[in-house]
């Protein structure tokens, strides 16, 4: 049971669980959830175990209910644009799947590749291209679940529209499990897109990099990504892969646009005088897809390249995207000042930034100053009028930090909410919201 107890945050705590269940039916799931009901034992719902806030952690005398065997593709319909999953699907399944239909799933998570459908659904989960099209709240049209009272139903519709009673379908997405075991997801699926351009641009330092995050803003442009990486992370490639990245810049700022024809090469153009006219020391369109695709790969290696130097906490802030220069100095300022490690990769044009926390292994002084950094970008993101979780969740490391970003009166409807939907707080308890089960 060992592999099953947390997920990919390192200093989220766990506690043993009685056993490990993995369903093979939407009808098992609801025999679990019963069982564990009458006897009052708590149920720790899991994906692929690959989320990076403590949410699927395991907690004492639990049953933790893994959706693995749960992972049937049971329809894609290419006239109403939808497909019916289980939660099991891995995302680069479902998407290579559309694939076969010329349709598309836009959410991409980095962990897309091994992260399952049912996980991103209960996070929320987002991606490179959320700039654009939008995270997973945003596809998700209809839910079969498990209740906290053990009832088995069927919530949102499969039509295009719908506003019939309150949207349950988009409270449960991003619940984190607190609120019902997802069993089925109805997902709205777009046309496939045009072959992506990609621009890429070098600073001198992250704050010329944020300014021309900006500039992209200001100019009304919405790139179908918008990425950035900074010195700490393309060094950590570098040593990794050899890739040359952090010999030539401070900041790597990779813009893509989707727009078809001219109006992509009109879009590039305006994404690269972005680039130059904040002060890029080097940017181009690249007009050949392996070198775009080579770039792009350093965004994505930059979190297991850091795990290479130690254990990494990864944050996950949100703040408005003028707001991310202030951002970036910031947190440039508090490394500086709890000499800690920090490597900043971000999904820059919706302003959802992901410092990682480099701790080496065994050293619990950095660990202590680093935890102290961590509380203090959440705090730097709210006094910029930004979130402390974009898309990671809360699940247990953001507690506090979400007790901060919501006034009292907030509280208590999630309060009111998690006790209407699971009386018995059976649910993955001690996740997101501090909420006393009822006997």
């Amino acid at each position: 049971m060992a592999a099953y107890r947390r997920d990919q945050a390192p200093w989220a705590e766990d506690g043993p669980p009685v056993c490990v269940v993995r369903p093979r039916t939407a009808e098992e799931v609801q025999l679990v959830v019963r069982a564990c009901l009458r006897h009052r034992v708590p149920v720790v719902p899991r994906g692929a175990g690959t989320g990076l806030s403590g949410g699927a952690n395991t907690v004492d005398g639990c049953v933790l209910l893994s959706t693995e065997q749960l992972t049937a593709i049971r329809e894609i319909d290419a006239a109403e644009r939808l497909a019916v999953v289980e939660p099991g699907v891995v995302n680069d399944v479902l998407r290579a799947a559309c694939a076969e239909h010329g349709l598309w799933y836009p959410p991409d998570p980095a962990s897309a590749p091994w992260s399952t459908i049912g996980g991103n659904v209960a996070t929320n989960a987002g991606g490179l291209c959320c700039v654009k099209y939008g995270v997973t709240r945003d596809y998700v049209l209809g839910l079969q679940l498990v209740t906290g009272t053990g009832e088995l139903v069927r919530i949102g519709r499969r039509t295009a529209k719908g506003v019939a009673g309150y949207d349950l379908t988009g409270l449960l997405t991003g619940s984190e499990g607190t609120l019902g075991v997802i069993t089925e997801i109805t997902l709205r699926l777009r046309p496939a897109r045009d072959p992506e351009r990609t621009v890429a641009g070098y600073f001198p330092s992250l704050a010329a990099a944020g300014h021309a995050v900006a500039a992209v803003t200001a100019a009304g442009l919405t790139p179908s990504a918008l990425e950035l990486i900074d010195r700490n992370a393309l060094a950590a490639v570098d040593e990794w892969k050899n890739m040359g990245l952090s010999a030539e810049a401070d900041a790597l700022l990779l813009g893509r646009t989707d727009l078809p024809g001219s109006a992509g090469e009109q879009e590039a153009k305006a994404l690269l005088a972005c680039f130059t006219e904040a002060g890029a020391t080097w940017a181009a369109a690249s007009s050949d897809e392996e070198e775009a695709e080579a770039l792009f790969s350093a965004r994505k290696l930059a979190y297991p390249a850091l795990e290479r130097l130690g254990q990494v906490l990864s944050e996950d802030v949100c703040v408005p995207r003028g707001a991310v220069p202030d951002m970036l100095t910031r947190i440039e300022e508090i490394a500086r000042r709890h000499d800690v490690r920090i490597a900043t990769v971000a999904h820059a044009g919706d302003g959802n930034l992901h410092p990682a926390f480099v701790v080496p292994a065994g050293d619990t002084d950095t660990r202590r100053r680093a935890e102290a950094a961590f509380e203090d970008v959440l705090d730097a993101a709210l006094a910029l009028g930004g979130t402390v979780t974009g898309e990671h969740g809360v699940g247990l490391l953001k507690r506090a930090g979400l007790t901060r970003e919501l006034p009292a009166p907030v509280l208590a409807m999630h309060t009111a909410v998690k006790q209407a939907l699971d009386p018995h707080g059976i649910l993955n308890p001690g996740k997101v919201i501090a909420c006393a089960p009822r006997s």
